[in-house]
C-alpha cells in the first residue's frame, strides 16, 4: 500500500504542476476577454430583439390608431346618408379598437421597461469589458516584468560569483608576478658596469690635477 500511496502521490504534483503550467496569466486574461466578448455578443443580440418587437408593437398601435379613424369617419357618413345600422357595425369596430389600442400600448410599456433594462445590462457589460481591456494590458505589463525579473534572478541564482572572483584574483596575481619579474631584471642587469661607468663620468678637472701635482711631487 505504502508503494502504491507514493506513486498517486507523485502523480497528483505532476498533474498539479502541469496545470500551474498551463495557468500562463496572460492566456487566461484572453481567455476571460474571449468569454466577456461572447456575453457582449449575446446581449447585443437580445437588445436587437427587444427593440425590433418594441418597434413592432409601435407599429401596430399606429395601424390600430388608424382603423379607429377610419371607422369613426366611415360611422359619420353613415349618420349623414341616414344609414344607421351601416353607422352602428362601425362603431361597434371602432369600439373593439380601442380595446385593442389600450391593450397594445400597455404591452408597449412593459415593453418599453424591458428594453430599458436590457440596455443597461449591455452598458454595463460593455464597461466591464473596456475595464477588462485596460486591466489585461496593464496586467500584461506587470506580467511582463515580473517574468523578466524572475528569469534574471535565475540567472542571478545559477551565476556562481566565487569563481569568477577566485578567476580574477589569480589573474591579479599573474600580472604581479609578471611585473615583478620585471623590476627583478631592472635591478640585476650588469650592476658594476653601470656604476663603472657613473664613477668615472662624475671625475672633475681639478681632481685630475690635484693628483698629477701628487705624483709629480
Amino acid at each position: 500500500m505504502g508503494i502504491f500511496k507514493r506513486i498517486k502521490t507523485i502523480a497528483s504534483a505532476d498533474i498539479n504542476g502541469l496545470l500551474d503550467n498551463m495557468e500562463d496569466p496572460i492566456a487566461m486574461l484572453n481567455e476571460y476577454t474571449r468569454e466577456m466578448e461572447q456575453e457582449l455578443g449575446k446581449a447585443q443580440a437580445a437588445l436587437s430583439r427587444q427593440i425590433f418587437v418594441e418597434n413592432k408593437q409601435a407599429a401596430l398601435i399606429g395601424q390600430t390608431k388608424e382603423l379607429i379613424e377610419k371607422r369613426t369617419h366611415q360611422a359619420k357618413l353613415a349618420l349623414e346618408k341616414g344609414e344607421e345600422g351601416i353607422a352602428r357595425l362601425a362603431v361597434q369596430e371602432k369600439i373593439n379598437h380601442d380595446h385593442q389600442l389600450s391593450v397594445y400600448e400597455q404591452q408597449l410599456e412593459a415593453i418599453k421597461e424591458q428594453t430599458i433594462i436590457l440596455k443597461d445590462k449591455y452598458n454595463e457589460l460593455q464597461v466591464t469589458y473596456n475595464e477588462l481591456q485596460h486591466k489585461k494590458i496593464l496586467l500584461a505589463s506587470r506580467a511582463n516584468v515580473a517574468k523578466s525579473i524572475k528569469q534574471i534572478q535565475q540567472v542571478s541564482s545559477s551565476f556562481n560569483a566565487d569563481n569568477v572572483v577566485r578567476g580574477i584574483t589569480r589573474a591579479e596575481e599573474k600580472i604581479l608576478f609578471m611585473e615583478a619579474e620585471v623590476q627583478a631584471g631592472g635591478f640585476t642587469k650588469a650592476p658594476l658596469n653601470s656604476f663603472a661607468a657613473t664613477s668615472f663620468t662624475n671625475v672633475s678637472d681639478e681632481e685630475v690635477s690635484k693628483e698629477l701635482a701628487k705624483l709629480k711631487a
